[in-house]
């Protein structure tokens, strides 16, 4: 009795879409499924003002990431800071140092400050504390980034303030570099804001 034998053809193609059709399962690419670190880990606080409690009884730490996605992740499930309550703070602060001048990091330390009026609230604050948010886990301050202790935005009734915390008020160099990048990030913003048609 005679058999059959089926033709074998080798696979010589090198594509990964036929490949994954010949073994029936599908070749995922790594950059699907590889997070994209951040030179630091940061966390993110929140203070809400309960006359109540001690100041730092109010103040909670909400989350800490260390990538891309959940920074964005993060950012997308956290009410935007025009939408807190008179009273209440976001802070990013670089993991390890607390939100506070009392922290061993902020002690000698600075701020650089935007102030907004009450009426800049609903147009400017999201845009600028995004901003600020970006110049941190972007490392936007070059070989000075390492002086950048965190960043807090407080919303209040008279106005909104926005501040990026540095470690060493007397590291001239490093301040002044700081302050100036971050004057050009949030100038762009003002800049290019779109006025009411």
């Amino acid at each position: 009795m005679a058999t059959a034998e089926p033709e074998v053809t080798p696979n010589t193609s090198n594509s990964e879409e036929e490949q994954s059709d010949a073994t029936g399962q599908e070749i995922v690419n790594p950059e699907d499924y590889i997070k994209h670190p951040l030179q630091n880990r940061w966390a993110l606080w929140f203070f809400k003002n309960d006359k109540s409690k001690t100041w730092q009884a109010n103040l909670r730490l909400i989350s800490k990431f260390d990538t891309v996605e959940d920074f964005w992740a993060l950012y997308n499930h956290i009410q935007l800071s025009s939408n807190l309550m008179s009273g209440c703070d976001y802070s990013l602060f670089k993991d390890g140092i607390e939100p506070m001048w009392e922290d061993e990091r902020n002690k000698r330390g600075g701020r650089w400050l935007i102030t907004l009026s009450k009426q800049q609230r609903r147009a400017d604050l999201d845009r600028f504390w995004l901003e600020t948010l970006l110049c941190l886990v972007g490392e936007a301050f070059d070989d000075h980034s390492d002086d950048v202790c965190g960043a807090v935005v407080n919303v209040r009734t008279k106005g909104d303030k926005i501040a990026i915390w540095t470690t060493d008020y007397e590291n001239k160099d490093a301040i002044i570099h700081i302050g100036r990048v971050y004057k050009d990030r949030t100038s762009l913003l003002s800049e290019n804001r779109s006025s009411p048609v």
